[in-house]
């Protein structure tokens, strides 16, 4: 009968139309409860951690469960430091050397420690050298750690304010140091660090005697170096004893600078530039470090103090060496009176960044409170 036929399809339709619902309603539910997970499990991952342990003389920045870096300040190496840097999938990018030597590294210049920033000509005294040979020469100054100021975290950021004194070899206060590192993380595979120094100079002026030695620094990993001709002295373990030798190898050694103004390579030394990136492969994996000056910085844009050998530092005083005694600059500040750096470092792992994204990064920071 046509009366009941519509009965019955009407019937059929609303119990398949309801099944239809009952479905979607299961199929929201878990797909709502997946991207619950999943956005969970991102933030766990990405959560920035601050940890003190100043009986160990250090301050430990985390990523989930993962050491990313460490303030610290042993006594050995007579400066605060950011050691060691890592990459958020666990590459380190610092060298060990002097803290924990790793074979087939170099083994020179045993002030360059993890990431720092001093100065090698403050009124004649020389706080860039000193972790090289002690305090063996009269010259020779030191950074004493102050205080935890003040540190925070909150889901990807942290901060970090601490103190310090630039002392002279008499053991006279020179300058006070006023430190606040901002950390964040980008994305999954980056993440930055901005540094914000106050230099303010007691018992008298600090005249920053022009030289390339200085001054916001960083000493990196072996495999971001760049290739070089004729052999390295690496180091060598043999039974419980380091030993250097030399090697003629570049086996594994990747790295390339590239400036803001497209110059490369070992040309980036005492050029001008409002960042230079060094990058290369760490087992494999793409690595990135990016360091900007700020707009307000002293002599901006800075020159450069990059080397082949695994130095990357950027340094504004060092102009007569920069030009080959053309120009001088000779920075000083007065008794009482203060000045301020910025840095920021971005750390990049599985990826390259674009110069465009470089130069937003550039920009982001270059803004009034730029620094989050």
């Amino acid at each position: 009968m046509p009366g009941r036929d519509l009965i019955l399809d009407s019937v059929i339709d609303k119990t398949e139309i309801m099944k239809i619902q009952s479905l979607l309603f299961v199929l929201i539910l878990a797909l709502s409860h997946w991207s619950c997970s999943v956005l969970k499990n991102n933030t766990s991952k990405n959560l920035l951690k601050i940890i003190q342990k100043e009986d160990q003389n250090r301050v430990d920045v985390l990523v989930g469960d993962d050491l990313i870096t460490s303030y610290q300040w042993p006594e050995s190496i007579f400066k605060p430091v950011l050691y060691p840097i890592r990459t958020l999938d666990g590459k380190e990018v610092t060298r060990g050397f002097p803290i924990a030597p790793r074979e087939g590294e170099r083994a020179d210049h045993k002030h360059h420690v993890g990431m720092w920033l001093n100065y090698g000509n403050v009124n004649g005294i020389d706080f860039w050298g000193h972790g090289a040979e002690g305090l063996t020469r009269s010259n020779l100054g030191t950074i004493e750690h102050g205080e935890i100021q003040e540190f925070s975290s909150n889901n990807n950021t942290g901060k970090l304010k601490v103190s310090a004194t630039w002392v002279g070899p008499m053991g006279n206060d020179m300058i006070a140091e006023e430190t606040a590192f901002n950390f964040r993380v980008v994305d999954n595979y980056t993440f930055l660090i901005d540094r914000t120094t106050t230099l303010t100079a007691v018992n008298g002026n600090a005249n920053f005697n022009d030289t390339k030695e200085g001054s916001f620094a960083i000493r990196v990993n072996r495999n971001l170096e760049l290739p070089s001709e004729g052999g390295v002295t690496v180091l060598e373990k043999e039974g419980e004893e380091w030993k250097k030798v030399k090697k003629e190898s570049n086996k594994n050694v990747s790295g390339n600078y590239l400036n803001s103004y497209g110059v490369t390579g070992l040309e980036v030394w005492g050029k001008r530039a409002r960042w230079v990136s060094l990058s290369g492969e760490i087992d494999g994996n793409e690595v990135s470090l990016i360091i900007f000056d700020h707009p307000e910085n002293v002599n901006y844009p800075t020159y450069w103090h990059a080397r082949g050998y695994g130095l990357f530092s950027a340094n504004p005083f060092g102009v007569k060496d920069f030009t080959d005694g053309d120009e001088e600059l000779n920075f000083s500040i007065d008794n009482g009176t203060s000045f301020t750096m910025k840095y920021r470092t971005i750390i990049c792992s599985g990826k390259t960044l674009s110069d465009e994204e470089i130069n937003a990064l550039a920009d982001e920071f270059g803004r009034p409170n730029g620094s989050f």
